[in-house]
Formats: C-alpha cells, sequence, structure tokens
C-alpha cells in the first residue's frame, strides 16, 4: 500500500458523518462528495503520525488531492516542517492547489519565524496576488508574524490597499484588522477613524472587536460608534 492509500484509508477510518453533514455546509466551494467527515483533532494526529515518515514525500508531490481533508491534511504537514526553506517550497508548490478557505487556514508553517525577512518578502507578494486563496494566505501570514511587537505599519497598510470582490479576501481583511485591534490598538485605530477600509470590511472588523474577549469594553463601546449606517436613497 502507498502512503497515499494509507493516508486516505485512515482519514475514512476516522470519519464522522454528522461531522461531514456540518463541515460541507461551511464550504461551500467544495464539492460534497469531496468531504469525508475528519474533525480537526483527528487531522492534527495523523499529521503528526505522517510528519516523519520517510514516504511523506510522496503525498505532497500527489497533487492534486481528492478529499477535502487530504488537503486539511496536507496543510497541517506543511505547518509541522521545521526547515523554512522545505516549508516555503512546500507552500509556494500547495497554495496554487488551495480552492477554500479551511484548507487555506491549515497553512500556518511554524518554520515562518525563523527567517521573518524572506516571510515578510513573500507575504507582501503574496497579498497581490489574483488567486483567492494565495492573498488570505499572505494576509493570514502578515496577522499570524507581524502584529504585537512585530508589528509593521508597511505590511498593514498592504492589507488595507487590498481591494477584492472575493468575500474569503475581505473576511480575512476584516480578521486582520479586528485581531490588530486587539494587539496593536493606537498604531490601528485611525484605519478605522480615517474610513481607510471599504465599508464592508470597516463594520465587519468592528463586528469581530465587538465579539473579541481580548478587548476592553470602553474600546469596543468607542468602535462601534465607528460602525458606518447606510443611508437611505432619496
Amino acid at each position: 500500500m502507498s502512503v497515499c492509500d494509507e493516508i486516505r484509508a485512515d482519514l475514512i477510518s476516522v470519519a464522522d458523518e454528522k461531522y461531514r453533514e456540518f463541515n460541507g455546509s461551511l464550504i461551500p466551494t467544495v464539492d460534497r462528495e469531496k468531504v469525508i467527515g475528519v474533525r480537526v483533532p483527528a487531522l492534527k494526529n495523523l499529521a503528526k503520525k505522517y510528519r516523519n515518515n520517510p514516504k511523506i514525500g510522496e503525498f505532497l508531490s500527489d497533487l492534486p488531492h481528492f478529499y477535502h481533508e487530504e488537503n486539511c491534511l496536507h496543510g497541517y504537514i506543511i505547518a509541522e516542517i521545521k526547515d523554512y526553506e522545505q516549508a516555503e517550497a512546500a507552500v509556494e508548490k500547495f497554495l496554487p492547489y488551495v480552492d477554500n478557505w479551511a484548507t487555506c487556514d491549515t497553512l500556518s508553517p511554524k518554520a515562518f519565524a525563523k527567517n521573518l525577512a524572506k516571510t515578510r518578502e513573500n507575504a507582501l507578494r503574496r497579498i497581490k496576488s489574483e488567486r483567492t486563496y494565495t492573498v488570505r494566505f499572505g494576509i493570514n501570514t502578515v496577522m499570524r508574524f507581524f502584529l504585537g511587537d512585530n508589528f509593521d505599519g508597511e505590511l498593514a497598510e498592504s492589507v488595507a490597499d487590498v481591494k477584492s470582490d472575493e468575500y474569503y479576501v475581505n473576511m480575512m481583511i476584516a480578521w486582520f484588522f479586528a485581531t490588530a485591534l486587539a494587539k496593536n490598538y493606537d498604531e490601528v485605530l485611525p484605519y478605522l477613524t480615517d474610513r481607510k477600509l471599504g465599508v464592508w470590511v470597516h463594520n465587519k472588523t468592528i463586528r469581530k472587536v465587538i465579539e473579541s474577549r481580548r478587548v476592553s469594553d470602553e474600546r469596543k463601546e468607542f468602535l462601534r460608534s465607528l460602525t458606518i449606517r447606510k443611508t437611505k436613497a432619496l
């Protein structure tokens, strides 16, 4: 049995039919027949099981995968790669096949922290991509590695400059700024007070902050006052 067949058999063995129906409804861009129904903890356990398998390269090269969970497992395995160059190469090879937000968000290589200069350069490049989930991944990378003590104003500006009709890109922008407000409030607040974001992203950012436990009630109340109200046409 090849490692690809072994992995597929393992995924099917931990399938949950109820979760399959629930999870399938959350990822409308994926055909239901391609959803097995494997919960995240099980996927992460399988990633740990296979990450050091000497034949795992066969699975990582076997693209495109058929099942959604094969793609998610692929992302979690990449996240475990310790060498920066190997992790970056694996991401670059995999991104063209990422076709939904759930798979995209499994991609968070820990090795990226080992070379923030290159991680920054590649994030900027990906933010400017024409591929929906490459852009989403680029923004997610900025959110994970360049907020807090590593806050980078130029990167935040690049995220704000993204103009897209794609829901999953705009939702990621809102998620980024909501997280940034929790970690770098003073630096990021002007993006809302000066209305530098599109109306939908602006309002979604505020909504996500209000739902957060990381922002004080006083700040939430002020941010709520910045909501852009729709005006009725005359």
